[in-house]
Order: structure tokens, then C-alpha cells, then sequence
């Protein structure tokens, strides 16, 4: 599964002269936590989230809280503190996704840069955000959806092995497959492939090979999906 299926294509945006009021009322209108700055051309210069209006918040003056005066201590806060636009408290660069990336390295970006949604590129521009949302909603999908989705993309279209001659069942987003294939190389890569398919939470491999070494039974069990 790809990001531009799931993505949402009717992105809110903002102008970095927007102010922070001004953002404050988009995302508490939309419902959303973040938005994308963009130029008058359409060029994504960088997202202004609800923590970057928060600092704002905070005010200068005396009588500040420990908290404060620790959040007003951490690198860059002299510009957030003083920001009245979206220009000047946006993240910038921002952390992006291509359009043809797939739904497990959006995850995984999300989760080492610890932002909760991705502006999502094509040809440099502009095209959909995908949020953690999204991911969840892609992980509950139907056994049958997986089934589909490993029997097309996974074995026909990436891996370019006959789906007849195996075996597949997915019984609440756990999956088994077995049957004979070239070799062990190819048997790895299936189960590696199943096990990144958003949804599955399991892996049975019960695939035997043929090849140089003599056919043997491989099986291993992959571990619950981070």
C-alpha cells in the first residue's frame, strides 16, 4: 500500500504571513493539529503546528512558571517566543514523503522524526498530507483487503511469483503461506514483503524451495509489528 492511497488530496494550507491567530482559528476550525506553509507559487516551505502556537502561550513578563522558564532555556525558543507568523514559527525544512513511498516507510518516518503528519511530494510539489490517523485506518483493514493486497502487489507485482501455486490465509490479520518456490532467497523475501504489508500483525511461512541445496521446510514466525 502506497501513501497516495491513503493520503488526503484537499490540503489546508496557509501563507507564511499568516498569523498565528489567524493559523489558531484554521486548525481549531479544521480540527487539525498541523498545517503546511506555502508560497504564493505553490511551494512548500514549511508546517506550523498547535506547538508552535502554544509558545505563544507562554508570554514574557515576570511571574513565569518553572516550565516556562525551562521551555523559554531549549535552542530556538528566543524565535518562537517572538514569532507572529506562520513564516516565522513554521518547522522548516519540513520532514516529507514521497507520493510513491509506501505506507510502512511513512510510519517509520513518522516515528523517528516524531511528527504526527507528512506533506506528501511529487515532482517537488505539493500534493497530499498523510497523517498517523491514516496509517491506523490502513492497519484496520479487512483479512480479505490483505489477502488481495499480498496476491497482487506482494507476490504478482514486486516479487513476480505465481500466487497458484501457493497457499494463503489470513485470519484476523494473521497470515500463513505455503508451497514450494525457486529458492530460499525467494521464500525470505515473501515473508519479509507479507510482514510489511499495513494490517498484518503475523507471519507463518510454511514455504519449502527447490535450487542448488536440497529442499527443506522453512518456517519462521515473525514477531508482533512495532
Amino acid at each position: 500500500m502506497r501513501v497516495d492511497q491513503i493520503m488526503s488530496t484537499a490540503v489546508i494550507t496557509v501563507a507564511p504571513e499568516a498569523t498565528l491567530k489567524e493559523v489558531a482559528s484554521v486548525l481549531a476550525a479544521n480540527r487539525i493539529s498541523g498545517v503546511p506553509v506555502c508560497a504564493p507559487d505553490g511551494a512548500l516551505l514549511g508546517v506550523v503546528s498547535e506547538a508552535d502556537v502554544l509558545w505563544k502561550e507562554l508570554g514574557v513578563g515576570p511571574g513565569r512558571s518553572l516550565l516556562e522558564r525551562i521551555l523559554e532555556s531549549a535552542d530556538g525558543d528566543d524565535v518562537r517566543l517572538a514569532a507572529r507568523t506562520a513564516g516565522e514559527a513554521m518547522t522548516s525544512p519540513p520532514v516529507t514523503i514521497a507520493v510513491g513511498a509506501t505506507v510502512a516507510q511513512a510510519a517509520r518516518l513518522m516515528l523517528d522524526r516524531r511528527v504526527n503528519r507528512l506533506p506528501v511530494l511529487a515532482d517537488g510539489k505539493l500534493v497530499g498530507i498523510v497523517a498517523r490517523s491514516d496509517l491506523v485506518c490502513a492497519f484496520r483493514r479487512s483479512d480479505e483487503e490483505l489477502a488481495r493486497e499480498i496476491t497482487d502487489d506482494v507476490l504478482l507485482r514486486t516479487l513476480w511469483v505465481d500466487p497458484a501455486a501457493l497457499t494463503l490465509a489470513v485470519t484476523a490479520g494473521a497470515v500463513e503461506i505455503g508451497g514450494e518456490v525457486e529458492s530460499r532467497t525467494t521464500a525470505s523475501l515473501i515473508e519479509t514483503y507479507i510482514r510489511r504489508v499495513p494490517g498484518v500483525v503475523d507471519v507463518v511461512s510454511k514455504l519449502t524451495w527447490s535450487g542448488p541445496e536440497p529442499s527443506r521446510r522453512y518456517r519462521a514466525t515473525a514477531g508482533r509489528l512495532g
